[in-house]
């Protein structure tokens, strides 16, 4: 009885919600206009952007995403309750160009490509540039490891 107890004292009944990215962005992205907000508006509305793209114009992307533990049933699983994708074009001038917003059914109709890339040249320079990143990320974690 005692274990039952303090199994149950230690729980809680509440869903616990992980937010990552920009909260309420769809709320956000309502507060916007086309040809009306420039770079400022933009970075004091909702901040910097998470990716940044410079092609013809600046596109700016956010990102929102919330998710939630499913019940004891579904082993705990990861459940995303929001995912949103706000894609901004800046033209030259600073101002806002056209907007997008993806919701989760937006991002769950996208059809993918079931098709593979072969990789043909392992020497290239991005290649090279990851690995060297990557040994430089994992030499404190063999250092740490041979300490202790």
């Amino acid at each position: 009885m005692l274990i039952l107890l303090l199994f149950t004292s230690n729980c809680s009944f509440n869903k616990v919600e992980k937010r990552h990215g920009v909260p309420f962005l769809e709320k956000k992205n309502k507060e916007l206009t086309v040809n009306k907000s420039n770079k400022n508006d933009i970075i004091n509305l909702i901040g910097y952007p998470s990716t940044k793209s410079y092609f013809d114009n600046d596109i700016w992307i956010y990102i929102e995403n919330k998710s939630t533990k499913s019940s004891l049933i579904k082993f705990g699983k990861t459940k995303y309750t929001e995912n949103n994708v706000l894609v901004l074009e800046i033209n030259s001038r600073g101002l806002l160009e056209k907007k997008k917003f993806y919701n989760i059914d937006d991002v769950n109709n996208i059809k993918y490509s079931e098709k593979a890339t072969q990789s043909t040249d392992k020497d290239s320079f991005v290649y090279g540039f990851l690995s060297s990143v990557k040994q430089k990320i994992d030499s404190p974690k063999k250092k740490r490891s041979k300490k202790q």
